[in-house]
């Protein structure tokens, strides 16, 4: 079973090239109005719409904290805080914004128990 997750956007074309050239994103189905991306098992869907959905907070998941570390080089200029880490979830992570506002994590979990899908 897999599922996607859509939001709204007022900013089609910039929010989807945000996602593919900045965050590594893959197009997985485009649509009359809504283009579907693939991050491993993440997919989301941007829909051309005459309002924004920015609510939530779309994570990331990396292997590692040079992957984390990666990423904010690539977001630094949308970037709220450098990486660090988190004891209370036992990761490291930033937090970031995209063209719409909506916050986007990049994280690692640091404990050896938790194995990405």
């Amino acid at each position: 079973m897999s599922g996607i997750v859509f939001y709204a956007t007022e900013n089609h074309d910039a929010v989807v090239e945000f996602y593919r050239d900045r965050l590594g994103m893959e197009l997985w189905l485009e649509q009359p109005d809504c283009t579907i991306l693939e991050h491993g098992n993440l997919l989301i869907g941007f829909c051309d719409r005459d309002r924004t959905d920015d609510c939530g907070i779309v994570t990331f998941l990396y292997p590692d904290r040079a992957g984390v570390d990666a990423a904010h080089d690539r977001l630094a200029d949308v970037a709220r805080e450098e990486p660090h880490r988190n004891p209370t979830y036992d990761i490291y992570q930033f937090f970031a914004t995209d063209p719409d506002g909506r916050t986007v994590e990049c994280q690692a979990f640091l404990s050896d128990d938790v194995e990405l899908p």
